[in-house]
């Protein structure tokens, strides 16, 4: 019988095979680096880009806060000024206030001084009161006519009417409350 040895072209075989599976291994490995190295770069790219619109976003959120800080800055210095305005338009209506009050308090007295005359005149707060004589009760009620006629005096009321003698003359004596107006037109 005739024996053929076929081992060695077997273990050529086997050899041969076992290169190329280890060589597919092998580029299987480097597929997998260059795939995994491709995306640690994008990654890495993506992670600049972002680095970069954090950045950007810092610094506008920084003017922001500072353009913030001039709004409020502004704001304060407008709410200042509205305050300083307010006092001095106070202050102006109250230079002006008394005089147009006694001005008109001159105009609602009667034409003749002697008919009525005030011996006192006191304003507080809003509230207020005179004391005077006239010569009848019509005159004072004309009077109180002519002070609720005027756009600075209102709810003006007769506390105390009684007669008096002064110097030797019958008169009447009063006591008027009312309440000081401003009027709107002249703010």
């Amino acid at each position: 019988m005739i024996r053929i040895n076929l081992l060695p072209i077997r273990a050529a075989q086997k050899k041969e095979k076992l290169r190329s599976q280890i060589s597919i291994l092998v580029l299987c490995i480097i597929l997998v680096c260059a795939g995994c190295g491709a995306l640690y770069v994008q990654q890495m790219f993506a992670i600049d880009s972002l680095k970069e619109e954090i950045s950007d976003l810092n610094k506008k959120n920084a003017d922001l806060k500072k353009t913030l800080g001039e709004v409020a800055d502004i704001e304060k210095k407008k709410k200042d000024l509205e305050q300083k305005l307010s006092v001095l338009n106070s202050l102006e209506e109250g230079r002006s206030g008394p005089v147009r009050l006694l001005d008109a308090l001159s105009n609602a007295l009667p034409v003749r001084p002697d008919k009525v005359w005030l011996t006192q005149f006191s304003e507080s707060g809003g509230q207020i009161k005179m004391d005077g004589f006239g010569d009848s009760e019509g005159t004072v009620a004309k009077f109180m006519q002519n002070l609720e006629a005027s756009a600075f005096y209102e709810n003006i009321e007769l506390s105390v009417t009684e007669q008096s003698t002064v110097g030797g003359i019958r008169m009447q004596k009063f006591s008027i409350r009312c309440q000081k107006e401003s009027p709107a037109s002249l703010h």
